[in-house]
């Protein structure tokens, strides 16, 4: 590496060397720049909505659980004392008391490992599709390829649609307009 391409690296912020490293690393050499900042883009937006949700959930699991902290969503209760004692299942995620939706936490308490395990499951049930197998694929690929394609009508001229679907079908008029009689 020359020393124009080490200054243009390390001016660059770690995320995006870490998604040029992780883009490489998948064999992807050509791509425009504006990529990785969609990637950071969509990463941060992915992020923030898992854990709005997991605060969502925690602060119904407190409220159902009768004030019990990081009570999470699996039943596992928890003393009152924020953070105290559940076996490493609070995770201290965030420590602000708003949002940027205007949205409040539940006080900064902790959230549960299994709100946020709920959160990404519960997104992933919608925001992902999962994709259909390659042998389910190769067999309707199969079955729709038995069928040959019509044969194509020898004709001379410019190869038209079928005529009701032109605009130079017999039957088409231009509707002028009554009202300026």
């Amino acid at each position: 590496m020359s020393e124009v391409d080490v200054d243009s690296q390390a001016d660059l912020p770690r995320d995006v060397r870490l998604l040029h490293l992780l883009l490489a690393s998948q064999s992807i050499q050509q791509y425009e720049d504006k990529v990785p900042l969609q990637l950071m883009d969509f990463a941060h937006r992915y992020t923030r909505g898992v854990l709005m949700d997991a605060m969502v959930y925690n602060d119904y699991a407190v409220e159902n659980n009768g004030g019990a902290v990081g009570a999470g969503v699996a039943g596992n209760t928890a003393s009152s004392g924020a953070g105290s004692g559940s076996g490493g299942k609070n995770a201290k995620v965030g420590a602000t008391n708003t949002l940027g939706s205007g949205m409040s936490s539940n006080g900064g308490k902790n959230l549960a490992v299994e709100d946020i395990r709920l959160a990404i499951a519960a997104r992933t049930q919608y925001m992902f599709k999962p994709t259909a197998p390659k042998e389910l694929l190769l067999q309707l690929a199969t079955e729709r390829n038995k069928k040959p394609l019509p044969q194509v009508m020898g004709s001379w001229g410019v190869r038209l649609p079928p005529e009701k679907y032109c605009l130079s079908a017999k039957s088409w008029e231009l509707d002028n307009d009554k009202s300026t009689e």
